[in-house]
């Protein structure tokens, strides 16, 4: 039986408060995603609602090449790839699914990122920031288990603690370009069949 896998996607923008987060707290990336396909091609996160508004969140599906990433020539990254069972795998993706359709309902956790600093361990049902969701994902699945309040972890708590195999590092707009061209060679080659 083959595993299926679930990928965690780290990255570090240059905006103000990716660079606060990195100056306080020394970590190398400051915003986690979660997807389930290895092209990326859908990662869910919660981040910035609008582009150039900091500081207004929600749960959304993000691209490489939309939303804030968009703004950046390249973006220093790591994609983690987590073997995963079939009903892992499918807890994740019910999960992803039930929070997308119901979206309205969950909330970007404002004040999360002074819960940081404090190291104030607050409980919200329906308030997360960027590395509590992708935490409550992995708990919930069976896959990470840090034994922290999720809203203190952070991008680099997942990456310590997670079981996984670094698949790309480095550039993820290069990450981005190497799927593209792969797949317009592919349906090029099946094409000519």
């Amino acid at each position: 039986m083959e595993r299926k896998s679930i990928y965690v996607i780290l990255t570090r923008t240059k905006t103000l408060l990716s660079r606060l987060i990195q100056l306080v707290k020394k970590d190398m990336y400051t915003h986690a995603a979660i997807s389930l396909d290895k092209d990326l091609t859908k990662m869910y996160s919660f981040g910035r609602k609008y582009t150039y508004l900091p500081f207004m969140g929600c749960l959304g599906i993000e691209t490489i090449e939309s939303g804030i990433y968009k703004k950046h020539k390249n973006l220093p990254g790591v994609i983690l790839e987590i073997k995963v069972n079939d009903w892992q795998y499918e807890k994740a993706r019910m999960i992803l699914n039930s929070f997308i359709s119901d979206s309205k309902r969950y909330k970007f956790h404002y004040a999360g990122l002074i819960d940081h600093i404090l190291q104030r361990e607050v409980k919200l049902e329906n308030k997360f920031l960027c590395s509590d969701f992708i935490y409550y994902v992995l708990k919930s699945c069976g896959i990470l288990n840090l034994n922290t309040p999720e809203n203190l972890v952070r991008p680099q708590n997942i990456f310590l603690g997670l079981s996984h195999k670094i698949i790309y590092e480095g550039d993820l707009k290069k990450f981005q370009s190497n799927i593209d061209t792969n797949y317009w060679q592919n349906k090029k080659a099946s094409s000519q069949k």
